[in-house]
């Protein structure tokens, strides 16, 4: 990030087009949030309860402004936040150096807070907001690249570069609009069409970015821009008529009666893909003298970055060498609980990884890579499902709704997401969320490799776990903690098979423990690349060997960590911290530990930090 917001954002603000009565009332809207001024908390009078609601209350309305999207996906883009559902967020220079700011001025606000006689509840939320300023200031404090952390929906994946394959406008905005933006109105299509316009703005505000960061060294890696420069080739090529955003307006708007459906087209013709083809040609000319080194180490103050994105990422004070340490034990421990399953299967001949590798590439465990295979695919995970929705009572006595629609990742920008990942419901139940699969290649998907990953990104993972937090204080359902959320996604996959979903299925049990030694080997992995100097291809060769995991997965997995540093980490790291919590608790309550309300305790937690996470479990138990 940079404290200049430069000429190039001058620039592009004088040549808006002009505002609509709608954008000037939702502009209105967030200006009078961002407006709101230290003082506010002063005037709700001495008790300590009321000045740290109203602390609380400002920092919300703070958060939402900064991140209109967020307001729609929880669907409370309404009443007095209605503003918010015209808008996106602020992705210019200037923006950020507003953000920067205000993060210093609450961080000094929340620690000057007296907090005697405050409920342990309020404490808590305290403690979380102070927690999430503290790494956000910190974070901040590099002035390149994308700080996340305040951001609900990406708040994982801090990222030293302001675009890449997998982070900016490119690609998190058309996805939001066709899959957050509902058009159930005319004037939810106004809205739309707003957001459409500002798509277009925040293009040209991330390649100003792009500009001054690159001045200063920070430029992905080469491999990396030759697959951003490619989703973007294949973006601009395909007709504007045949864009997802296009057939997503023009849908609703027939539905509503929208006079004027052809705008979109208009929009996205004169406004965004123009920007689309700046940004790209900007990466392009940088394509030219890039680096082909993976690791932050390469760029200017790579290390300390690195420190931050890995604290940020696990919400601890680990170093690069004690997490590359514990990643290669916790791999030995799984592999070892692996070797007398692969025996039963006949698998006896080479290392764990050797083993792993041949049954994925058993035809009987794949998909064919066509559409009725997709199709296929799909409905195999639909069916896992709806098979652990049924024994969620064994595991919890308190049970949420779990709505959750399976979906496979837009083909637009297959090539550089993830594998799966999940996208949160709205807090009314009435969007529910949403599990992404990536089909680009069925082969990365055996058969054994599917119920886990279910478990993980939908239900009990991080589908289920979101709708718990719904029931905390709105604040708690912005700060989230990667450390905590991936934490509990795998902790998710440890409950099904404890709750005896591979009781008849030895390979997908093996499938099971195989995705937990993944995640131990990210920790290897992305401290390697980081701070060990490893090239892309070392990392990839090394987890292809130690895991098992086919090259073309591994590949898009490490191209991910060179962007995302750090997020990799919070996985096993998180997951570790939870079972060293329960078996502590269970330890020590002896007859009395309860195994469903240890797991109420510990999904109704919320998000917090690591080193907070025991005593707030606990407190919540024994309550």
């Amino acid at each position: 990030f940079h404290s200049d917001p430069g000429e190039g954002n001058k620039r592009m603000t004088l040549n808006a087009a002009s505002p609509t009565r709608r954008q000037l009332l939702a502009g209105t809207a967030s200006l009078a949030m961002m407006g709101l001024a230290p003082g506010a908390m002063a005037a709700t009078g001495g008790d300590n309860t009321a000045k740290a609601q109203a602390f609380l209350d400002q920092l919300t309305d703070r958060i939402l402004a900064w991140y209109p999207e967020n307001a729609t996906q929880l669907g409370i883009d309404k009443d007095r936040h209605a503003g918010l559902r015209a808008m996106l967020g602020d992705r210019s220079l200037a923006g950020i150096e507003a953000q920067r700011g205000v993060v210093k001025e609450q961080l000094a606000a929340v620690k000057a807070l007296d907090r005697t006689g405050l409920s342990a509840e309020m404490q808590a939320n305290l403690e979380v907001a102070q927690a999430t300023l503290e790494l956000s200031a910190k974070g901040h404090g590099f002035r390149f690249g994308d700080m996340a952390l305040l951001n609900q929906s990406y708040s994982y994946r801090n990222s030293p570069y302001a675009v890449a394959q997998n982070v900016g406008a490119f690609v998190e905005v058309p996805d939001f609009l066709t899959s957050q933006h509902k058009i159930e109105t005319r004037e939810d299509a106004d809205s739309y069409l707003s957001r459409l316009t500002q798509y277009a703005t925040a293009l040209e505000a991330e390649t100003e970015r792009l500009r001054v960061d690159g001045g200063q060294g920070y430029i992905l890696p080469d491999f990396l821009l030759d697959k951003a420069i490619g989703q973007f080739t294949g973006v601009a090529s395909s007709p504007v008529a045949d864009w997802e955003l296009v057939k997503h307006f023009e849908a609703g708007a027939k539905q509503v009666g929208y006079a004027k459906p052809g705008e979109a087209i208009s929009i996205i013709n004169d406004k965004v893909l123009p920007a689309l083809k700046r940004q790209q040609a900007v990466m392009e000319q940088q394509r030219q003298g890039a680096r082909s080194d993976a690791g932050v180490w390469a760029l200017p103050q790579g290390a300390d970055y690195y420190a931050w994105a890995l604290s940020a990422a696990t919400t601890t004070s680990l170093s690069p060498d004690e997490v590359h340490a514990m990643g290669l034990e916790q791999l030995k421990m799984l592999q070892a609980r692996m070797e007398p399953l692969l025996r039963a299967q006949g698998l006896t001949q080479g290392t764990v990884g050797d083993r792993m590798a041949a049954l994925g590439k058993d035809p009987k465990y794949l998909w064919p890579n066509d559409d009725k295979g997709r199709a296929d695919l799909l409905s195999y995970i639909n069916e896992r499902v709806d098979d652990i929705r049924t024994r969620m009572p064994q595991a919890f006595t308190v049970l949420v709704p779990g709505k959750l629609v399976v979906k496979r990742v837009p083909v637009a920008i297959e090539a550089g997401a993830p594998g799966g990942y999940a996208s949160a419901g709205s807090m009314d139940g009435s969007q529910p969320g949403s599990y992404y699969i990536n089909l680009r290649d069925t082969s990365i998907w055996p058969r054994h490799a599917l119920p886990t990953l279910s478990y993980h990104e939908g239900i009990p993972g991080h589908i289920w776990q979101g709708e718990y937090s719904y029931k905390l204080p709105l604040i708690r359902t912005l700060l989230a903690y990667s450390a905590y959320t991936e934490g509990w996604a795998l902790y998710a996959e440890q409950l099904a098979d404890e709750l005896g979903v591979y009781k008849d299925d030895p390979i997908g049990q093996l499938g099971y423990l195989q995705s937990m030694a993944f995640r131990a080997c990210r920790l290897v992995v992305d401290t390697g690349i980081h701070a060990k100097r490893w090239t892309r291809q070392q990392a990839i060769d090394w987890f292809v060997t130690n895991n098992g995991s086919t090259a073309a997965q591994v590949s898009r997995e490490v191209d991910r960590y060179c962007s995302w540093p750090g997020q990799a980490c919070a996985y096993k790291i998180g997951h570790t911290a939870i079972n060293r919590v329960r078996d502590d608790l269970k330890a020590r309550l002896g007859g009395t530990y309860d195994f469903r309300r240890f797991n109420d305790a510990l999904v109704m937690t919320g998000n917090v930090p690591l080193s907070r996470l025991g005593a707030l479990v606990e407190g919540r138990l024994l309550v």
